[in-house]
């Protein structure tokens, strides 16, 4: 599963990962030379550290070191990325081969800086159709201006996780479906109690854990850059009715600073002590795996699913969301680049490797096939999530040479507009735009 803070791990990233640029040179071509049939040991790194997503991978390791028998995995956990650029840097027999990341955000560095090496050559002499075996969103994400530097390894899926028996008690019989709806809701579920909360129907503001402002603003299907390749955030209607609704919400449940004050009461996102655990608050923007969470946390009520509300003028699209997910590629200055995609060729695109995977760790599948697998343990609670996966309109941030730092960008705009610090919001986005070109252009 991806972990909290995905954006501030991409700005740590930025400026490490411009100086593999000058490390690494990168494959353009299928032009690695080992043999993947003598015998090899592959490091693999990735970020997962919980043990059961530790074995998880173990599982899959096993199986498969059982069909190549040539090729051992050496395994090392919790790898954060800038570890792993780190060592990418350094290079040598104890860097990386293979690497699992949860950065999406970073794979326009990843691919700009040649840090990864191109998977397309591989791709093709494996005689694998890259767009008949994953979703078209999970490719926008994992490539970047024609190089397809990582391929999915897992997909998330951004929904709604609601407190059922809360919803009874206050006679909500079905997830709301319009953002209108989804306002009344919340205003519905909300419990004062004095200058603080019992309980709040949502926690709308954006340091709320998943709620940032590029979950919410895929319901209203923006377009981040224009056909030129200039942000286009002031340009498209998407981004400033997004912020204005986002903004009315926090008003209508008590205003910024209230929420704030109740929000650092909160417990660790990954924790039995989560908010939405405890009761604290009866609707969650959330990923696929936060019902098996909380019923592992052993919550006293019934947990429903739903996807995100979409803007009233777009209720025929209700179903979409964000959608994004682990990446995995492999180290350009690896000398066993060919014994390391037969790795990544068995974790990304082997059906039973990756139904396995996502069952065990409660995430969605990467491929279009293992979505439809019948092996796939599907839950009430999962189905949601594999329908949003599913959707035609569902959709995610682009991959950018400069990374994420757009997306950091537009997310510091939305902290200010939410605080009531920013009186033309259009106005500020046309700013934004200018940032952002500005950085994109730097790291070109």
């Amino acid at each position: 599963m991806p972990r909290t803070g995905r954006l501030t791990a991409a700005a740590t990233l930025l400026a490490a990962i411009s100086v593999l640029a000058t490390a690494c040179t990168g494959q353009g071509g299928n032009t690695a030379a080992d043999d993947p049939g003598k015998d090899v040991t592959l490091n693999f790194w990735h970020g997962w550290s919980a043990p059961s997503e530790i074995k998880a991978i173990e599982d899959n390791i096993a199986r498969f070191e059982k069909a190549h028998p040539n090729i051992k995995v050496q395994v090392t956990a919790n790898m954060t990325d800038d570890k792993i650029n780190q060592a990418l840097r350094a290079g040598g027999d104890k860097a990386p081969d293979v690497v699992a990341s949860f950065t999406t955000d970073s794979v326009g560095k990843f691919c700009n800086s040649r840090a990864f090496a191109d998977l397309n050559p591989f791709l093709k002499k494996s005689g694998i159709d890259k767009e008949k075996v994953f979703p078209k969103t999970l490719l926008e994400y994992t490539q970047f201006n024609g190089n397809q530097c990582t391929l999915p390894l897992l997909n998330d899926a951004y929904g709604l996780v609601y407190n059922k028996t809360a919803f009874a008690a206050a006679g909500i019989t079905e997830p709301p479906r319009t953002w209108s709806r989804f306002t009344e809701v919340a205003q519905k579920l909300t419990k004062a109690s004095g200058d603080s909360y019992e309980q709040v129907g949502l926690m709308p503001t954006y340091h709320g854990y998943e709620t940032t402002p590029m979950r919410l603003a895929a319901q209203w299907s923006p377009t981040y850059f224009g056909a030129d390749g200039k942000s286009n955030l002031a340009k498209d209607p998407a981004f400033a009715k997004m912020l204005t609704a986002q903004k009315d919400l926090v008003d209508k449940l008590g205003g910024y600073e209230k929420l704030e004050r109740f929000r650092n009461t909160f417990g660790d996102e990954w924790s039995a002590e989560h908010p939405f655990h405890t009761g604290k608050v009866a609707m969650q923007v959330d990923g696929e795996w936060r019902p098996a969470m909380a019923k592992e946390a052993g919550v006293p009520f019934e947990i429903g699913t739903a996807p995100l509300p979409v803007p009233d003028d777009q209720a025929a699209d209700y179903g979409k969301g964000y959608l994004s997910g682990t990446i995995m590629g492999i180290a350009s200055g690896s000398a066993k680049q060919n014994a390391s995609w037969e790795l990544v060729k068995y974790m990304t695109t082997d059906t039973e490797a990756v139904v396995a995977f996502a069952n065990a760790i409660h995430n969605v599948p990467s491929t279009l096939a293992a979505l439809e697998s019948p092996d796939l343990q599907v839950t009430p609670e999962s189905k949601t999530f594999l329908d949003i996966a599913r959707h035609p309109k569902s959709g995610t941030t682009p991959a950018q040479a400069d990374g994420g730092t757009y997306q950091l960008t537009f997310q510091d705009f939305a902290y200010a507009v939410e605080k009531g610090a920013v009186a033309d919001i259009p106005a500020g986005l046309a700013k934004v735009d200018q940032q952002i070109d500005t950085d994109i252009a730097k790291a070109k």
